[in-house]
């Protein structure tokens, strides 16, 4: 194995880097002013982002450094990588535990309780057993621990308790492993109030409260029960060499993803030694791997879901997603489009603009083919159900279905199915490279339209991701995107793209020249700069050239949510680079790039990050644009990101995430205001409001 590429410039690792925008949340939840629920919720965030993070990356570290026949500089490096990831997770977890806590605590103030199973009155305890044989009876199923080898045969990233039972004549310990059934029960118990409290019960609690009656008929026994989950290697075993097809493949790798080794484990930090030795030994821990003693309770992603109990003024003020008035119009959108490139920006903007779009292509006669990418679908997909229609009423649908992306494969199996049940055209992408783009071709017999976004065709996505759609008739633009599907065909073919930055054909590079192109300005006294917005930059081509223009004078300011390998402001280095990172009740997605072009500015979007993955290993796309308002619409979120006090975080390579100062400014909400000035007299269902 060749050996990793030695960095000499400041670059901050991917993955420590990821920590620091995890911290983003934590912090979030940590911000009295931010409604409570809300709090809670992104508690519950942060708890499922490091959940992934351990099942891919953590995972994949292990792995590598596992290789026999890696160097031991490589070694040693992610050997180090490795130990401030741990480093700075148990930092956190005290951090976390801390703020759930006081959250746990502000709830009270409200007259929402949670109790545990030593706090109930009778009543509540009648009402709990009669829950067990009404309910749970049935539903969780001790299995003894000496009848398992390995625990990781069990599935990961669910709930466990570690049952000590006691009997009470011998004093015969015995271990059993039970299941916490929170995917058919939920995670939250409402029991009977009293004292005018909302009282609430986590379902482990209330599974510990019913193990006298889950292990009725044997010996009278005591019971003690601590929670433990553990998180699996994610990786997929993709078998290239069996005999059977590209789904079929990818549907085995998926089971063999249910079988991978454990990487991660948090358990009770109350556990007793000989209990917690027990569980470790049918984990197989190994040395690279994590173990962390947590508190009571595990997998708090559950918090996302916590009930409101009445108290809907504890989560933020619901905004509607606006309906542009365009997609309202009696007129036909293709018209419309034909006219002028028009956009919508999710989630501000309805996504619903777009299934507009697509059910208009499924009946309109002038269509002829649909072509579309999809990454990730939505479980109850109008997307998919748009181009079904489209197909059963005669029109060739073409949709490219990437059934690697990770955690929705069988969401992505089942759905192509039923796309080529329904006569559907499914294609599954290129061996070796994931298709990543957001494309949508019509061809009609006046002429094609396209839309390039930056975010997934997936409705739930489109609720909390922010992202753009933008829709042409430009043939420039069309034209190429019709380009881009005959390379996903050819993929290594020699297509030349004038207008599309398409990797891994030409973008890469395409990038490095727009970069060199401020640079050459700069150094000749022109007004030079670039704005970004982006999800992740670790690619250290891309770092090197950031670094570059801005010793060159280039003012590059950057709006950036994840991964961020630059270290701004570092003499010599970065003195003109500017980085921030929001949090707030969107995840900010979108991708934009904005050159100054000496004066001539060139606006993008698309759908890659800077990372080597997207550059490289991905068809990704991103696509000029031209039209005046859109390019006002891009360069207003970026500058409003760029000045946001109240949850921009300053990212500067140390991790310390401090606000930025300043006027109090909240970006997310200035530009929702400034959509419903905009789309002033429109709301969603297409109703005045006047």
């Amino acid at each position: 194995m060749n050996s990793m590429p030695e960095v000499k410039i400041p670059y901050v690792e991917r993955d420590v880097s990821w920590m620091y925008f995890n911290h983003r949340i934590l912090q979030e939840a940590e911000k009295e002013y931010v409604p409570l629920l809300e709090r809670l919720s992104f508690l519950g965030i942060y708890s499922n982002n490091l959940d992934e993070f351990f099942r891919v990356r953590v995972a994949s570290l292990s792995r590598i450094a596992e290789d026999k026949n890696l160097d031991k500089r490589s070694y040693h490096k992610i050997k180090k990588s490795l130990k401030a990831i741990n480093q700075l997770n148990e930092l956190f977890s005290k951090e976390y535990t801390e703020a759930v806590d006081i959250v746990g605590n502000e709830l009270t103030k409200h007259n929402i309780r949670l109790v545990n199973e030593t706090q109930l009155n009778d009543d509540q305890k009648q009402y709990l057993r009669n829950f067990f044989y009404e309910e749970l009876n049935g539903a969780v199923n001790p299995i003894w621990l000496s009848q398992i080898g390995e625990i990781t045969s069990l599935e990961d990233n669910r709930i466990y308790l570690i049952v000590e039972r006691c009997e009470v004549d011998t004093g015969k310990i015995k271990y059993a492993i039970v299941k916490v059934p929170d995917r058919s029960f939920g995670r939250w118990i409402k029991i009977p109030s009293c004292d005018g409290n909302a009282n609430i019960m986590y379902l482990d609690d209330v599974v510990r409260f019913c193990l006298p009656y889950v292990f009725i008929g044997m010996k009278e026994s005591t019971y003690r029960a601590y929670s433990f989950k553990f998180t699996k290697d994610a990786e997929m075993e993709i078998d290239n060499e069996a005999d059977y097809g590209t789904m079929e493949k990818i549907a085995a790798g998926v089971n063999s993803r249910k079988r991978g080794e454990a990487v991660r484990v948090v358990y009770d930090g109350e556990m007793p030694k000989a209990m917690l030795k027990a569980i470790r030994e049918r984990l197989n821990v190994k040395e690279l791997d994590t173990s962390l003693a947590g508190g009571r309770y595990q997998n708090h992603k559950d918090l996302m879901s916590f009930p409101d109990c009445g108290h809907s003024e504890l989560r933020y003020p619901k905004w509607r997603h606006l309906m542009k008035p365009e997609f309202l119009s009696t007129e036909s959108i293709f018209d419309a489009i034909r006219k002028k490139d028009r956009f919508i920006h999710v989630p501000y903007h309805s996504f619903n603009g777009y299934i507009r779009l697509l059910r208009e292509a499924a009946i309109k006669p002038e269509v002829k083919s649909i072509k579309t990418t999809l990454y990730r679908l939505a479980k109850d997909s109008k997307v998919v159900k748009a181009l079904i229609a489209a197909a059963r009423n005669g029109k060739k649908v073409t949709a490219v279905v990437e059934l690697l992306a990770r955690f929705d494969e069988e969401s992505n199996i089942k759905w192509s199915k039923r796309m080529q049940e329904e006569g559907v055209n499914v294609i599954f992408g290129v061996e070796g490279l994931k298709i990543h783009s957001k494309l949508l071709l019509i061809e009609t017999k006046k002429g094609n339209l396209a839309c390039v976004g930056t975010g997934n065709f997936h409705e739930g996505n489109a609720k909390v991701y922010t992202d753009y759609l933008m829709m042409t008739a430009r043939p420039r633009i069309v034209n190429e995107v019709a380009k881009v599907f005959e390379f996903i065909d050819r993929p290594f073919s020699p297509i030349r793209f004038q207008e599309l930055m398409v990797s891994p054909n030409s973008m890469k590079s395409k990038i490095l020249r727009l970069l060199d192109n401020e640079i050459k300005n700069a150094k000749g006294g022109r007004e030079a700069w670039v704005k970004i917005k982006i999800n992740h930059i670790t690619d250290i081509d891309m770092v090197k050239k950031l670094y570059e223009a801005s010793q060159s004078g280039v003012k590059i300011d950057i709006v950036i949510r994840g991964n961020c390998s630059i270290v701004p402001q570092v003499p010599k280095y970065s003195e003109n680079i500017h980085c921030v990172g929001i949090i707030d009740r969107y995840l900010e997605h979108a991708r934009i790039l904005i050159f100054c072009n000496g004066g001539k500015n060139k606006y993008y979007l698309g759908s890659a990050d800077w990372m080597p993955r997207n550059l490289i290993n991905r068809i990704e796309v991103y696509s000029p644009v031209y039209d005046t308002d859109i390019q006002a619409d891009l360069l207003r979120t970026i500058e409003y990101g760029l000045k946001d006090t109240l949850n921009g975080r300053i990212v500067d390579g140390s991790g310390s995430n401090n606000f930025q100062e300043g006027i109090p400014f909240r970006s997310q909400e200035a530009l929702y205001n400034c959509y419903i000035n905009e789309n002033e007299g429109y709301q969603e269902d297409g109703t005045d409001r006047h």
